[in-house]
Parts: C-alpha cells; structure tokens; sequence
C-alpha cells in the first residue's frame, strides 16, 4: 500500500471535508442531493478517512453498533484514483478492528453491485441480493 494513514477526522475543517468526500464518492455519482447526507446514527458512529501524503481524504468509512453483538459498516468509499492499492482493504481492516472493540461478535454491511468483488475478495459472505430501486421521474 502507498503512503497512507487512517484516523478520525479531527478539527471542524476536517469534517467538512470527510462530509463532502463522501459525498462527491457515494452520492454524487448515483445523482444523488447533498441534503440530506447524514443520519440519525452520526454521533453514535466511529468515523475513518484515509489521508495520502499531501493530507487529501482518499477514503472514508463509518462504523456503528446496531445492537451489542452486531456492528454495521456504512459509508464506505474510495477514491476512484486510489482504488486497487489495498486502501479499501485497509479501510475494512480498521473499519472491524474497530467494532470489535465496541464488543460486536457480527459485523454487517450493504454494497453496491460494483463493489461486491471487493468484498468477497477479502472473504466476506454474500448474504442477501435485492433488487436495485429504480429511479422514477416525477412529473
């Protein structure tokens, strides 16, 4: 892997970054708005960004408990320029480590069609496939 570190956002500037790198990775490219981009588990979340060597975010991740045996893995991406270089793997890592301090026994995540490969490639199980929502213009 290049030169990366993985932390928590730390200042109020870091912030808005990790938000809008989220969203110009995850929403963006479904079309989706900025508004709204966080839920209501936010503050009860544990957030991670991958920071190359000139301190611009490449990743972002989040981590939360969904009861206290089972963690969930949300808001996961990488920068389109920095895939295939073992970040996202490294972003799972520290992703899992992370809520197995937080005592969680399961760890769980949804993913994009595109990015299934990814995750079986690290060995996680495919559970549960829906259908995609299809988009219907309001007229």
């Amino acid at each position: 892997m290049a030169d990366f570190t993985i932390r928590s956002p730390l200042s109020d500037l870091e912030w808005e970054n990790y938000d809008n790198f989220r969203w110009e990775v995850l929403r963006k490219p479904l079309e989706l708005s900025h508004i709204p981009l966080k839920d209501n588990l936010e503050d009860i979340s544990f957030h991670f960004m991958g920071i190359d060597g000139d301190a611009n975010i490449v990743s972002c991740g989040r981590v939360h408990l969904n009861n206290s045996s089972e963690a969930q893995i949300r808001y996961m991406g990488v920068d389109s320029k920095f895939r295939r270089m073992r970040l996202g793997s490294a972003m799972i890592n520290k992703l899992e480590a992370e809520a197995l301090l937080l005592g969680a026994k399961k760890v769980i995540l949804n993913a994009r069609e595109e990015a299934i490969k990814f995750y079986k490639s690290l060995g996680l199980s495919l559970i549960h496939i829906s259908e995609p929502t299809r988009r219907t213009p309001i007229s």
